[in-house]
């Protein structure tokens, strides 16, 4: 009982005081440069996930490394099955979505948010959707909204708000 409260202890010191990426390398999980990391659970086997460089992994991302073994345990009661997660370079992974065994997600990829990816995706796609399927492609995209390009991102909230609310509204993407 008290080993569990220390661990309990350790885990919420860790997740308080460290960055993200950080508390993800301490975890086991294999992270590699420049990533935007904004959750702090990785699974029950952590250890079992690599991210490439400049990945950026948003609120509530979930990845599981494991599946429904519960249901066979009652004939097979040590049974047990794993999938590593292997993300590649320049990966985009939207709010809630949520990542299954096995996957490997390739480089210059964008996941929209809600999605549940259920099989590998190849490098270039745009994926979304329950179960996540391919919609797009990123040069797609980028030849669809870089007329909308503010060159903002250096600014700093303050100046952000300024500049974006005196823009007109054609400046804005709509759909």
């Amino acid at each position: 009982m008290i080993s569990r409260i220390l661990k309990y202890l350790r885990r919420y010191y860790k997740i308080k005081t460290m960055n993200p990426s950080d508390y993800a390398r301490s975890l086991g999980v294999k992270v590699g440069n420049n990533c935007s990391i904004a959750i702090n659970y990785f699974g029950t086997e952590p250890y079992l996930i690599e991210i490439g460089d400049k990945v950026q992994i948003t609120n509530d991302v979930r990845f599981f490394n494991h599946g429904g073994s519960w249901i066979f345990r009652h004939k097979h009661p040590e049974f047990d099955y794993f999938g590593k997660i292997t993300i590649g370079n320049n990966v985009y992974i939207g709010n809630c979505a949520m990542i299954m065994p096995g996957i490997t997600i390739g480089s210059n990829v964008l996941i929209g948010a809600g999605s549940i990816i259920t099989k590998s995706i190849p490098d270039n796609a745009i994926v979304a959707g329950n179960p996540g399927k391919i919609v797009g492609e990123v040069n797609e995209l980028f030849s669809r909204v870089e007329a909308y390009n503010l060159n903002c991102k250096s600014m700093n909230a303050v100046e952000k708000q300024i500049y974006l609310l005196n823009l007109s509204d054609e400046k804005f993407i709509t759909k």
